[in-house]
């Protein structure tokens, strides 16, 4: 693979139209400056300094989305009706992000994750503590079905779907199966990233699991070179996915494609890391915008791999742009890019 071949896909991705279905969140960071204990209690009193509201969750994938240009970005999930809900659709109008498939439901919270960071004189910030406010209770049949309605309604208007699944409640077996029917039916690319069982996402386009996630839906570890061809072609085929990207941090990511071929491509930054959050969620929006607009699997996992090397420098949720892609690729060792290759047994 050559850079050049990279570059003529980049420049298709503002033509694609990806609808992504799953749980919706947002990332409420909250920064302040350590200046002494509480006189109420031995606690460090954190002064204000400011707060940032970023998507999350599946919201965080069609931000990507929408930050590499695509023509059409669309969420599709549950949220509350709460003070959060009205953060939630500001910062969605913000990053370019459609909210015709949001269905409200008041008996559930805005699923939001709040960070709150200190940084005292002379120091890095650091996370002091983190507040999760989320359902675990099922999803109401009613809400249940008004959350298909927009689905069925909205699915033909894009040429993939995403579902970004953390297991919170949204990706139900019956919207699992709406989707893979209509995906089915409208020859869209339906891409997964599920904290489920894989086997839920039948004649999926791809799934993305990490090594982990791989791991558990194995049942066992996979800890060599062997090991992970042989794990990941055997839960390819027992999910009856027409691909499986496994990302593995450190040691880059597996593809293995259609023909039976598993593809090890080498991670891009080894040594610039700073913070993995969302990255998964960068992978799967850049490679999904990427087949959704003619990439093969291939180029489209190593365009996701790309856009991972650069999020993983930025602190928090974060999203990339092709400007960066672009830059980072022409300064990327060319080495990188010859990858091995090899079939498997069928």
């Amino acid at each position: 693979m050559n850079k050049a071949q990279l570059v003529e896909r980049m420049k298709a991705l503002p033509q694609g139209q990806v609808m992504v279905v799953g749980d919706i969140a947002i990332d409420e960071m909250i920064y302040g400056e350590t200046t002494r204990l509480s006189r109420e209690a031995p606690v460090i009193i954190l002064e204000h300094r400011r707060t940032d509201i970023l998507l999350g969750g599946g919201t965080n994938a069609a931000h990507n989305l929408a930050a590499l240009g695509a023509q059409k970005v669309t969420m599709v999930g549950v949220s509350g009706k709460d003070y959060y809900c009205s953060l939630l659709f500001e910062a969605m109008t913000r990053d370019g992000v459609s909210q015709d498939g949001i269905v409200q439901d008041e008996t559930r919270p805005t699923i939001t994750k709040s960070r709150i960071s200190g940084q005292a004189r002379q120091s890095v910030m650091q996370q002091i503590v983190r507040i999760d406010r989320e359902s675990h209770e099922p999803l109401s049949s009613t809400v249940e079905d008004q959350l298909i309605e927009r689905i069925i309604h909205l699915a033909p208007h894009h040429q993939a779907m995403i579902l970004s699944d953390y297991n919170l409640g949204v990706v139900t077996p019956k919207v699992i199966e709406v989707c893979t029917s209509l995906a089915k039916q409208n020859n869209m690319i339906l891409a997964v990233d599920s904290h489920q069982d894989l086997t839920l996402f039948q004649g999926a386009t791809i799934a993305t699991p990490n090594l982990p996630e791989a791991e558990h839906n194995l049942g066992r570890p996979l800890t060599t070179q062997e090991s992970v061809d042989a794990g990941g072609q055997e839960l390819k085929k027992r999910a009856h996915l027409q691909n499986l990207l496994i990302t593995r941090g450190s040691e880059g990511m597996s593809l293995f494609d259609t023909a039976d071929q598993v593809h090890h491509i080498p991670v891009f930054n080894k040594s610039e890391v700073f913070d993995v959050t969302g990255a998964g969620d960068t992978v799967i929006a850049t490679l999904t915008l990427a087949l959704a607009t003619g990439a093969t699997p291939l180029e489209a996992a190593v365009l996701g791999n790309l856009a991972a090397s650069i999020v993983v420098k930025k602190y928090a949720t974060a999203v990339t742009s092709p400007a960066e892609m672009l830059d980072t690729l022409a300064e990327l060792d060319a080495a990188l890019l010859k990858f091995e290759s090899k079939k498997l047994a069928v």
